[in-house]
């Protein structure tokens, strides 16, 4: 379906409480923007499962609310979401914006199922991660996050810091519109994406943030655009 539109590295550890890290490889940052009102969606819902249970790639859903009124409201929608697809879109320089659309890095663009195609993007972007430090710990209920440069590493003077929450899995029995009868399972859906700092890449980056909710917490490092995504980390 389609609608007319006028981050080698340090990752973080999954804490609970306490401080430290821990050593791990990079997470490419797949984002799919996906909708319960679409029908041509549910085969790239079932990727990003398949995709979820690998420890390289952190698979994202981000529900739009632009199929809203052909009979289902989609429950996981956000504008937000809609924003951020139109915003890649307009870098792009593209006129219109696709469900499902599958976003690899922050740069490759992924209409439609095509798995070999996301593969070989998931390929692409490991080689090219950001050499990043990251320290995570909770602190009197706020997450405290390092990050710092390692020796011999240049990174972009500036650097969007986001902290993003999910749910890593719901099954939802659809009603109305065009996937009605249909009982379908989602998974890693973005419950809430905040932008927590600006980067100059340079010095030592130290912030509390607080995050009310449940669930895990991913950390996104990326260039303005919205751009090249330099690294993903779990939090949690």
């Amino acid at each position: 379906m389609k609608s007319w539109i006028g981050a080698g590295l340090v990752a973080a550890a999954a804490l609970t409480g306490g401080a430290g890290y821990a050593d791990e490889k990079p997470l490419v940052l797949i984002e799919l923007f996906t909708s319960q009102g679409c029908n041509s969606c549910p085969p790239a819902d079932a990727l990003l499962a398949e995709l979820a249970v690998r420890d390289d790639v952190l698979p994202l859903a981000l529900h739009v609310d632009y199929w809203d009124y052909i009979g289902w409201k989609d429950k996981f929608a956000r504008p937000e979401h809609t924003a951020r697809q139109k915003a890649y879109a307009h870098v792009a320089g593209a006129s219109t914006i696709y469900t499902p659309q599958m976003v690899v890095g922050g740069t490759d663009h992924v209409v439609g199922y095509k798995p070999m195609r996301v593969a070989d993007y998931m390929k692409a972007h490991e080689a090219t991660l950001a050499d990043v430090e990251v320290r995570a710990e909770i602190v009197d209920g706020k997450m405290r996050i390092k990050c710092l440069v390692k020796d011999g590493t240049t990174l972009p003077t500036k650097i969007n810091v986001d902290i993003v929450r999910f749910n890593p899995s719901e099954t939802v029995d659809i009603k109305h519109g065009e996937n009605a009868g249909e009982t379908i399972a989602y998974t890693n859906i973005v419950t809430d994406w905040e932008r927590v700092a600006t980067w100059d890449g340079r010095e030592t980056l130290e912030l509390d943030t607080a995050m009310a909710g449940d669930g895990p917490m991913a950390l996104i490092l990326q260039e303005p655009g919205p751009g090249r995504v330099l690294a993903a980390y779990r939090i949690n």
